[in-house]
């Protein structure tokens, strides 16, 4: 009887043994997952969570901070600069490349995504870009970046947005989908977000 996938095709050797890999590979990155969001994003002491986080592979600038009950997907291709906050329940989707600058505040709730499926695919399959959120960005609660936006140095996103495309230099954009509201003055981009709150 044939080995199939899924979708009742069969599946050589060398196709069911590379599955079996990518499988294993899975649940190993569910486990490092899970430890990540019940373990580590519960643990009350800040300087114990980035140790973690580091561990695991996420690269975090000197002076960030990453608060409680964040959930990350993939660690290991999460980048983030100096000084840069990460407020409480934030998603940082690490399956393609993100990237995070210098001076960063990303307030509570906030998503921001790497993967989506093909809705036009027969098979459904996921489509995974890499995301860059520059320095000096503000990103306000509970809005969302989806995968391949490119959020320009110093631009501001609204409370409650959907980010669908890429968002300029110090544009300030709400709403669903985003859309520009005003410019920030280029004079604002000088200040240090500063201490991270250790029990946050």
């Amino acid at each position: 009887m044939p080995i199939t996938d899924k979708h009742g095709k069969p599946l050589s050797s060398t196709q069911v043994l590379s599955k079996g890999v990518g499988r294993i590979n899975a649940i190993w990155t569910e486990l490092i997952t899970g430890f990540l969001w019940w373990g580590v994003g519960e643990m009350k002491l800040h300087h114990l969570r980035r140790f973690f986080y580091r561990l695991f592979g996420m690269t975090i600038g000197a002076g960030s901070s990453l608060h409680m009950r964040i959930r990350v997907y993939d660690p290991t291709q999460i980048f983030i600069g100096e000084d840069s906050i990460i407020g409480e329940r934030v998603v940082l989707d690490g399956r393609a490349p993100l990237h995070i600058g210098n001076h960063v505040d990303i307030a509570t709730g906030a998503m921001l995504f790497n993967s989506e499926h093909d809705v036009s695919a027969p098979d459904f399959h996921a489509i995974e870009v890499p995301t860059i959120i520059e320095d000096y960005v503000f990103i306000g609660p509970n809005a969302i970046i989806l995968p391949g936006v490119k959020i320009g140095k110093g631009a501001v996103v609204a409370a409650g947005a959907v980010v669908t495309k890429d968002v300029a230099e110090l544009s300030i954009v709400g709403g669903v989908p985003a859309k520009e509201i005003k410019k920030r003055p280029a004079e604002a981009l000088a200040y240090k977000l500063g201490r991270a709150r250790w029990f946050q």
